[in-house]
């Protein structure tokens, strides 16, 4: 297994990136916030979620961590280095895949991966190497003397993300990594991510895909208007948007009404209420804590209801997002900076 290079004089905090209150302005100081003060970390070796809805900011952040933009406020660290003061030693650690294939469609597949290799220093042998093996990983071999152009929509999102590994980024910014792929791509493309985190790399993943971010990220940071709204691993984030739902299935989906009835009655299912759903054979109670959970079994047990099943769920990651940002989860997506400032 290759593992990723780490910098010696990284940071000594186990970030691989760190940022502090980064302001990005489009339009002048009186136009539009990009970012408004974002602060955040990105822990060595994991893959941090950014989620939020059209012109939260997302992609500006990538671009300034990838030294494409310049902030107007604040410091960012990546890798061990300073964005804004070591720029080409950064873009030695990185990689970056954008929303859209950035290929030279007139070169070869083979080609686009070699010329990338060389420049970043790798040797001709080395070079062609990490092409072999990246079109092989991502499926591309067949395809590997065919000119860009003639790839299909998904083959240039692959090439890409390829090219995007070619130097074995200690640090991988992945911008909507897998719009318009099949599902089979979009499980390659997470396969990949997934055995270079377990080589060592870090990568940070902005994605519109909920199923995405709960695949591959260990933490997750929501970002609305420019400002970080939110931030935690997966269940943290959940559990502070409802807590759970207690599903009960009876022996006779006939007692439905009388158990919704009994726990309303002793106050169990608090402000949210009950439901019944009969066409489901299910009753649903949401819980906000384990005491309440132990009293309203208990209470089933002692009216005397048959229990043929009980279990309890988290919201999804979609609600969670509706509920922090307010924004219909068909928008988590980002726009350009251009738009952004519009």
């Amino acid at each position: 297994m290759t593992r990723i290079d780490k910098n010696p004089n990284g940071s000594r905090t186990g970030n691989a990136v760190e940022v502090r209150g980064l302001v990005k302005h489009y339009g002048g100081p009186q136009g539009t916030r990009a970012l408004d003060g974002v602060d955040l970390d990105v822990r060595e070796g994991t893959v941090l979620g950014v989620l939020g809805p059209n012109g939260a900011g997302k992609t500006t952040l990538v671009r300034i961590l990838s030294t494409l933009v310049q902030p107007d406020a604040g410091t960012a660290m990546v890798a061990g280095y300073d964005v804004l003061r070591q720029p080409r030693q950064l873009r030695r650690r990185i990689g970056l895949t954008g929303q859209y294939a950035s290929v030279d469609e007139k070169l070869s597949g083979w080609e686009n991966l070699y010329m990338i290799g060389r420049l970043l220093d790798l040797s001709r042998k080395d070079a062609r190497r990490r092409a072999d093996e990246l079109l092989e990983r991502f499926s591309l071999t067949e395809a590997a003397k065919k000119p860009a152009m003639q790839y299909s929509g998904g083959m240039r999102r692959r090439l890409d993300l390829a090219a995007s590994m070619i130097g074995q980024p200690s640090v991988l910014y992945l911008d909507e990594p897998t719009t318009g792929l099949d599902p089979r791509t979009r499980n390659e493309v997470w396969d990949e991510v997934q055995r270079m985190v377990a080589e060592g790399a870090t990568v940070l993943l902005t994605t519109q895909y909920m199923e995405e971010a709960e695949q591959l990220a260990s933490e997750l940071t929501v970002i609305d208007r420019g400002r970080v709204i939110a931030n935690g691993k997966v269940d943290e984030l959940k559990a502070k948007v409802g807590g759970r739902t207690l599903q009960i299935r009876p022996t006779d989906s006939a007692q439905l009404p009388a158990m919704a009835r009994a726990i309303a009655e002793t106050g169990l299912d608090g402000l949210a209420g009950t439901q019944a759903v009969p066409d489901e054979g299910l009753l649903y109670v949401p819980i906000l804590s384990d005491e309440q959970l132990t009293a309203v079994v208990g209470l089933l047990g002692e009216r005397g209801f048959g229990i043929a099943h009980i279990g309890t769920h988290l919201p999804s990651l979609d609600e969670v997002f509706l509920a922090i940002t307010g924004q219909k989860t068909a928008s988590v997506s980002d726009t350009t900076p251009e738009e952004v400032a519009a």
